[in-house]
């Protein structure tokens, strides 16, 4: 067994890790924990190498998951809020449904593994789940796993695999469909409206009942009519004035850069259905830039560019 036997595996094994975790850092620490064990511990003689890589990052995962909190989205956590409502206080980093870069966990040669299982809608829903039968799910549904390749796995029978996956599916909260593949010129009149801070084009390409979000803060909205109240509001401020957005790609969803006077500022996420945004998410957090492989000052984009 050498590295590149390992490296084969590791978006795929972080697509899963991801899934569990709700974290593209902890499910990065988890694949690289892996690797770290399969060294140890694999012997041809098990069998093949993926279902022992599985077994053990399972066993990782199922280890980080034991502590009290799941990781959320906004409005899993509290009702939407009425514009003017204050953020709050924000929440730690753990609470959390974190991105993740589509090259780090989706492998466009998998045309199997669909990129509706890794939207953060998605992702947010399997973390209601107790973790094994989150495991049986995504072994089962995404990474279409038989029942019995599942229940060698994780060590039971397959009628305990069956029955767990049965008990997944009817309690998984429904999360709705997004387009598999998003217009461009779509995302280019976003970004038009975006930058020029046009409150009218913004809202015209948002669903009725759109939802935005801004992490580490539990305040979010719903409707088109409560996002054009708070944007209305916000303009006077002219906090945001200036914006530039920077494509990139995150949980199978269209996603930017946002920097603000040329620094990071945000990472917006977008979710689209039937050719209209029907939500955004924007983190709070410049820390992500580097991990997106988006530069850390937007004079450097424009540098790029030339």
């Amino acid at each position: 067994m050498d590295t590149i036997d390992l490296e084969r595996h590791r978006i795929e094994l972080t697509g899963y890790c991801y899934r569990m975790l709700g974290s593209g850092f902890e499910a990065e620490d988890a694949v690289q924990e892996t690797f770290v064990r399969v060294w140890r511990t694999y012997d041809p003689a098990r069998g093949p190498l993926r279902p022992w890589l599985f077994h053990l990052a399972t066993n990782i995962c199922l280890d980080m998951l034991r502590g009290p909190q799941r990781r959320a989205r906004a409005m899993d956590l509290v009702p939407d809020a009425i514009p003017g409502d204050g953020l709050g206080a924000p929440l730690s980093p753990d609470r959390w449904i974190h991105p993740i870069p589509d090259a780090r966990a989706l492998d466009p040669a998998d045309v199997s593994v669909a990129k509706e299982t890794i939207r953060l809608a998605f992702v947010a829903a399997l973390q209601h789940l107790p973790p094994r039968q989150r495991a049986v799910l995504i072994l089962r549904d995404v990474l279409k796993w038989s029942a019995a390749e599942t229940a060698g796995l994780l060590g039971t029978t397959v009628t305990s695999v069956n029955s767990a996956l049965q008990r997944a599916r009817a309690r998984l909260p429904a999360t709705g469909e997004a387009d598999a593949e998003v217009d461009e010129s779509l995302l280019d009149r976003y970004v038009s409206a975006f930058e020029r801070y046009d409150v009218a084009a913004l809202v015209s390409l948002l669903h009725e009942d759109a939802t935005s979000s801004m992490p580490p803060f539990t305040w979010w909205l719903r409707g088109r009519e409560n996002i054009r109240t708070v944007l209305l509001a916000a303009e006077a401020d002219a906090a945001c004035a200036g914006s530039r957005l920077v494509p990139t790609r995150a949980n199978g969803s269209p996603a930017f850069g946002q920097y603000v006077n040329g620094e990071p500022f945000a990472l917006v996420v977008l979710d689209v259905a039937g050719g209209l945004i029907i939500g955004d998410t924007t983190y709070l957090d410049p820390g992500l830039f580097p991990y997106f492989g988006l530069p850390m000052s937007f004079g450097h984009v424009l540098r790029t560019e030339r």
